[in-house]
């Protein structure tokens, strides 16, 4: 149990669900009752859209939506600098636009009671913590990393574009975000000196609380994966392609026919610069050239409009990849069986802060091809759950590529033992036990006694 019995968190997201801090807020909300915490959720919103809008994301839980279409609050900003988007990057926000992304989710907090709880869990570094200092002063907030605003913050270090007028107000307003939290969440330890040097956080103020998964949903189980694949690539096809032609990218049953022949090679996220899909589709051309096994490669993501770089359907127009898959965005619930109807699971990004499709991936018994720096450095152990490359090798993620798909043993191998290292160390379960024990030390010290 909580300090004296039930307690009550407020977990505040500004963001419309559509990533990985969603998830992990639901998580979070469905596991730490358990442990003595009454948890209420305040969240951004896109309603009438059943993929973002937060009630129906959220079903089951107390959640208080701050719905953007309805005008509650401006379109949150983004950390991502993407052309075209309706939430321009933080960065490039002026004062007026921040005030009133302040006075809107102020009145979010009101309405939700956040004065009256023991503490505030609030996801990024945005304005919301801004609006819970003029709100609920007296609260302690414990403020969660997700890893995207340290890559801002990295970016404006080293020198931001022009276009990112107000990038040092930025960074000092979440440099003040954080000193005043009780307690940084990071998602691993390689963040921990970031944040240091980024936020002037002292490290022993920062908590390692990776991200997790339900042991129950997130299991090897049987998939029929002609019936899997004909649903979604050809009867409801999701997949979307930008500029000249945009629209439905869709299916016969005769292009998918390898899906249920061959290794299926499972790529999920979004569409940003960092996640390097248009590198994933070049080095799967390289691969396919040099192994006797036809392979086919599954995009599953990207939100309809939005992408940031390279769209994977100009790699694929440039090399001419054939079994190159885009599946569109589907809502998290239907992963697993995505997964179970896949034989790896690949993570090409560069700067992944952590890597949660990679662990949910090695629960299902899937072994994992992922870049060999922070977060999946951490994650997967080259030669045992998977294999790591080096970031932006074309080449030695193709050797990568290569090794799984014509040795069918060894993804069962490190399969195997990738769903056993999942399940020891990222179920939910045991991560919510750990965090409500850091949640139970600050509401103690609040309200003065005694650890222990």
């Amino acid at each position: 149990m909580g300090y004296n019995g039930w307690v009550r968190l407020l977990s505040a997201l500004m963001f419309f669900p559509r990533g990985g801090s969603a998830h992990v807020a639901r998580a979070l909300a469905h596991a730490l009752p358990a442990e003595g915490w009454d948890v209420t959720i305040v969240s951004g919103s896109l309603g009438g859209d059943g993929l973002c809008d937060a009630a129906h994301f959220y079903e089951g839980l107390d959640v208080r939506t701050v719905d953007f279409a309805a005008g509650e609050a401006p379109m949150h900003p983004s950390y991502e600098d993407r052309a075209d988007a309706p939430d321009r990057v933080f960065a490039a926000v002026d004062d007026e636009a921040y005030e009133a992304h302040v006075a809107a989710w102020a009145t979010a907090l009101e309405r939700a009671g956040a004065a009256e709880h023991d503490v505030l869990h609030l996801h990024h570094l945005t304005p919301v913590h801004e609006a819970a200092a003029r709100v609920a002063p007296d609260v302690p907030v414990v403020v969660h990393l997700h890893g995207t605003e340290l890559l801002m913050l990295e970016r404006i270090a080293e020198g931001a574009p022009e276009s990112w007028t107000h990038a040092d107000a930025w960074a000092g307003r979440m440099r003040r975000w954080a000193a005043r939290a009780e307690r940084i969440l990071v998602l691993s330890p390689s963040q921990i000196p970031r944040v240091e040097a980024l936020l002037g956080i002292d490290a022993a103020r920062c908590v390692v609380a990776p991200n997790g998964f339900d042991p129950d949903r997130f299991a090897p189980h049987h998939v029929d994966r002609a019936a899997h694949w004909h649903e979604h690539l050809v009867a409801h096809p999701r997949g979307w392609r930008p500029g000249e032609g945009a629209g439905s990218v869709r299916y016969t049953d005769a292009e998918i026919a390898p899906l249920a022949e061959g290794p299926v090679l499972l790529a999920v996220g979004r569409f940003t610069a960092v996640k390097r899909l248009g590198l994933l589709v070049r080095a799967f051309v390289r691969a396919r050239a040099n192994t006797p096994v036809r392979a086919s490669l599954v995009l599953l993501g990207g939100h309809p409009g939005e992408w940031e770089g390279e769209h994977p359907c100009e790699a694929i127009a440039a090399t001419g990849a054939r079994d190159v898959f885009l599946a569109g965005w589907h809502e998290h619930d239907t992963l697993p069986a995505f997964l179970d109807a896949a034989d790896v699971i690949v993570l090409a990004s560069v700067r992944e802060q952590f890597g949660l499709v990679l662990v949910e991936g090695m629960a299902c018994g899937l072994p994992a091809i992922a870049v060999d720096r922070f977060g999946p450095a951490e994650i997967v152990e080259d030669g045992r759950t998977g294999w790591l490359v080096e970031p932006d090798d074309e080449a030695d993620l193709a050797r990568a590529l290569c090794q799984a798909v014509d040795t069918p043993s060894e993804r069962t191998r490190r399969g195997n033992a990738a769903r056993r290292a999942a399940l020891a160390r990222w179920s939910w379960p045991a991560l919510a036990a750990r965090l409500a024990r850091v949640l139970d030390e600050v509401a103690r010290t609040e309200v003065g006694a005694s650890p222990g």
